[in-house]
């Protein structure tokens, strides 16, 4: 693990644990969503208008503490919590271990889920993501909106783990670690195998198996931990030299207006095609067409 303000003590290059040899400052970036949290398994669940999401939002609460409370354990000295869900406003800052600062709502960054992200953070991780738009496993799936029916770089479906990893590569931050369901972590295995993931719950159409929320929340804390604790340089992601971005919309009408956005095109009545070899213009792009 690199840093941009520590360095490493000879002994770490010896093999003792890195976190004890750390030298420097080790700031960690978090995102936080629900729909992946143990237990969440209707939309209801994920919607602070309904009586059944005060439940969940204590889960997401207690997943995303178990995670900044790894880092510290890892030796992190500083720590960057966004709020990804929703209206960005589902965590309780006195929830977090010091010294987590807590980002609340959005600014319209086109960063979106890890706005705040830069070259400062030496390791970035995702806690409560969910499968992909068109993916089964979670009753809860989707990318960004619902009104997107699959969103793709280059032929490959785009989770919100992806599209966002991706921009952690834009600024050279490894994804050390992600929690999630079954279907997400076994995408990510097979994708990007340097990021270790847990496994919340895994589903069967609507329904939903979910490990035991203590039980959750202790394997995100050991698992954050040990993530930062071995060499993270490999989950750093190799972003490709040309982005070919399609959105498939569920709606034509919708994909008929979006075609407008600057240098889009309409590929058929659901798809828009964006090309350049900027990803940061697709993080732009997002903002306006999902």
């Amino acid at each position: 693990m690199s840093s941009a303000g520590g360095t490493r003590s000879a002994a770490a290059a010896e093999g003792a644990n890195p976190a004890a040899c750390y030298t420097g400052t080790m700031r960690v970036f978090l995102s936080v969503d629900i729909e992946g949290v143990a237990g969440i398994s209707h939309w209801d669940e994920a919607s602070n208008s309904h009586p059944d999401y005060p439940r969940f939002q204590q889960q997401m609460n207690a997943e995303a503490a178990a995670a900044c409370q790894g880092a510290l354990d890892a030796g992190a000295t500083a720590i960057t919590v966004k709020d990804a869900h929703g209206t960005g406003r589902n965590l309780i800052g006195a929830s977090l271990p010091r010294p987590t600062e807590l980002i609340s709502g959005w600014s319209g960054h086109p960063f979106a889920m890890v706005q705040g992200l830069d070259e400062s953070y030496d390791a970035a991780a995702f806690i409560g993501f969910h499968a992909k738009a068109g993916d089964g496993g979670n009753p809860l799936s989707h990318t960004l909106t619902g009104q997107v029916h699959t969103m793709s770089i280059t032929g490959q479906l785009m989770s919100e783990f992806r599209l966002h990893a991706f921009a952690a590569a834009l600024v050279g931050v490894p994804v050390v670690f992600v929690s999630g369901d079954q279907t997400l972590c076994d995408d990510i295995a097979a994708t990007h195998p340097a990021t270790a993931t847990f496994v919340t719950k895994w589903g069967e159409g609507p329904s939903q198996h979910s490990v035991h929320p203590e039980l959750a929340v202790e394997s995100i804390r050991s698992g954050m931990q040990a993530a930062l604790e071995r060499d993270t340089a490999p989950a750093v992601i190799d972003l490709p030299d040309r982005f070919e971005f399609e959105l498939q919309y569920k709606q034509h009408p919708v994909a008929y207006e979006r075609s407008f956005y600057p240098s889009a095109t309409l590929v058929d009545a659901h798809t828009v095609r964006l090309e350049t070899d900027d990803y940061f213009e697709i993080l732009r792009a997002i903002r306006f067409l999902a």
